[in-house]
C-alpha cells in the first residue's frame, strides 16, 4: 500500500510541469514557481502532522494519512478544473497536505516492521517509489495531455488514490516503537482535565455570581494549556535533533544534494531539449531516470546491508557515490554527442541515487526512536525549503541571465561535490 501512494504522490508534480508548460504568459522563473508553491505547503503541513503525532500519540496515525489523502484527492481533482495560474497554485498547495500526513509516517512504519539484516533494504525499496513516480509523471502526463487532454491526467490520478484514502480509514491502527500505548495518552488526557477542573474551583471561589465565565475561563485555559504544552514539547525536541551533530551534518549534506536533483528532475528534459535537441527529451529523461532511479537506490540499500549497516558506513558510502556520480554528470554535459551524454548521465545518476536509502538509514538511526517521524519531517522541511524549493526558481533566473543551458547544468552539477563534502567530513 505505501508504496503505490509514495509513486501517485510523486506522479503529480510532473503532470503539473507538462500542463503549465503549455501557457504562454509564463515566464521561467514563475513555471518554476508553480511547483515550489505545492513543495512549500507541504513543508510546513508535514512539520505539523509529525509534531501532531509526537505529542498526540494515542490517536490512530492511519486516521491523521486518510485525513490528507483525502484532501490530496479533493485537491487533485481541483487541478484538474483550474482555469489559471492562481486556481493551479491554490489547489497544488492543498495537495501538499496529503503528501505530509503520509511521508513523515512511512520511513518510521517500515524501520519498525522490515529485519534487521535487510533494514537499508526495505527503505530503498520505498524510497525508490520517489524515482519511479517522478519518471512515470513524465511519461504519463505526455502520454495524458498528448493523446487527451492534460485536465484527464489529474482527473485519473485521483480516482486512482482514492481508494488508499478509503482504506487509510479502516486499516488497523498502527503503533511505533518509542510512543506510549493510547491508554497512556488517555492518563494524560485525564490528569490534564483535572488539573483544569481544580483550576475552574480556584475562579468559582473568587465569586459563586461568575461562576459560569469562570468555568469557561478555565475550559479554554485547558485548550490554551494543552496547545502550549504541545507547543513546548515540539520546541524541545527541535531543539535535540538540532544537538545532535551525526543528524545536522546529514541534513546538510543532503540538502546540497536535493537542490541539485530538484532542479534536474524539473529543468532536465528542457535542458535536454536545447543543448542536443531531443525530440522526446521528457520520454528520454523519465526513461533514464525511471531505470536509474529504481536500480540505483535498491543498489545503495543492498550494498549498505552488506557492507553493515551503521551510521559510519552509511557516511562513506554517501560520499564516494556523491563524488563518483558528480563527475560522471559534469563530464556528461560536456560532451558534445548525445549518446555520450546518455552513457555517461546514467551512470552518474546511478550513483547519485544509490544514496536515497543510506541517508535516510542516518535519519532514523541518529536520533531516538520517539523523534524519527519528526527527525523525518525536519529532515524533508530542510531539504524543501533550502533545496529543491529555490532551485527550480533560480535555475530559472540564472538562465535567463546567461541564456545558456549548459553553462547553467554544469554550475548546477557542481554543487554535488560541496554535498560529498559534507558527508566526508
Amino acid at each position: 500500500m505505501s508504496f503505490c501512494i509514495h509513486v501517485l504522490l510523486c506522479l503529480i508534480g510532473l503532470i503539473l510541469k507538462r500542463s503549465m508548460k503549455k501557457k504562454k504568459f509564463l515566464s521561467l522563473r514563475k513555471l518554476a514557481a508553480g511547483s515550489s508553491v505545492n513543495v512549500l505547503e507541504f513543508t510546513v503541513t508535514q512539520l505539523v502532522c509529525s509534531s501532531h503525532h509526537c505529542s498526540q500519540c494515542s490517536h490512530n496515525p492511519f486516521r491523521l494519512i486518510g485525513v490528507g489523502l483525502s484532501v490530496w484527492t479533493f485537491a487533485t481533482a481541483g487541478c484538474g478544473s483550474s482555469f489559471d495560474f492562481w486556481s493551479i497554485a491554490i489547489c497544488r498547495m492543498l495537495v501538499g497536505v496529503g503528501e505530509a500526513s503520509f511521508i513523515s509516517l512511512a520511513a518510521p512504519f517500515i524501520d519498525d516492521n522490515a529485519p534487521v539484516p535487510q533494514k537499508t533494504a526495505w527503505l530503498s525499496m520505498f524510497y525508490m517509489c520517489i524515482p519511479t513516480g517522478v519518471a512515470l509523471g513524465y511519461v504519463y502526463g505526455g502520454v495524458v495531455g498528448s493523446h487527451l487532454n492534460w485536465r484527464y491526467a489529474f482527473w485519473g490520478e485521483a480516482i486512482l488514490m482514492l481508494p488508499f484514502a478509503v482504506l487509510a480509514f479502516v486499516i488497523k491502527p498502527l503503533q511505533l516503537k518509542g510512543f506510549a500505548p493510547a491508554e497512556s495518552g488517555k492518563a494524560q488526557v485525564v490528569a490534564s482535565v483535572s488539573e483544569g477542573s481544580e483550576a475552574s474551583n480556584l475562579n468559582d471561589h473568587v465569586s459563586e455570581d461568575i461562576s459560569d465565565q469562570a468555568s469557561e475561563r478555565s475550559i479554554k485555559s485547558i485548550g490554551e494549556s494543552r496547545f502550549l504544552n504541545q507547543l513546548s514539547q515540539f520546541s524541545q525536541d527541535t531543539k535535540v535533533l538540532l544537538q545532535e551533530k551525526v543528524y545536522v551534518v546529514n541534513v546538510l549534506g543532503y540538502i546540497a544534494y536535493n537542490f541539485v536533483i530538484g532542479a534536474y528532475s524539473y529543468w532536465g528534459p528542457k535542458a535536454g531539449y536545447n543543448i542536443y535537441h531531443m525530440s522526446n527529451a521528457d520520454m528520454m529523461f523519465g526513461g533514464v531516470t525511471i531505470v536509474c532511479g529504481i536500480v540505483g537506490t535498491i543498489s545503495g540499500g543492498f550494498i549498505l546491508d552488506q557492507m553493515g549497516a551503521t551510521i559510519s558506513n552509511a557516511f562513506k558510502l554517501l560520499s564516494a557515490a556523491t563524488f563518483l556520480g558528480a563527475i560522471s554528470c559534469l563530464t556528461a554535459f560536456c560532451l558534445s554527442s548525445l549518446y555520450g551524454f546518455l552513457a555517461l548521465f546514467t551512470v552518474g545518476e546511478l550513483l547519485v541515487f544509490a544514496t536515497q536509502a543510506p541517508v535516510n538509514y542516518v535519519c532514523l538511526h541518529s536520533v531516538k526512536p520517539s523523534l524519527r517521524a519528526l527527525s523525518m519531517a525536519i529532515s524533508t522541511v530542510s531539504i524543501h525549503i533550502f533545496g529543491d524549493v529555490p532551485s527550480s526558481p533560480l535555475v530559472g533566473v540564472l538562465q535567463d541571465h546567461v541564456n545558456n543551458w549548459r553553462k547553467t547544468t554544469l554550475a548546477l552539477t557542481s554543487i554535488f561535490f560541496l554535498a560529498a563534502g559534507i558527508w566526508f567530513v
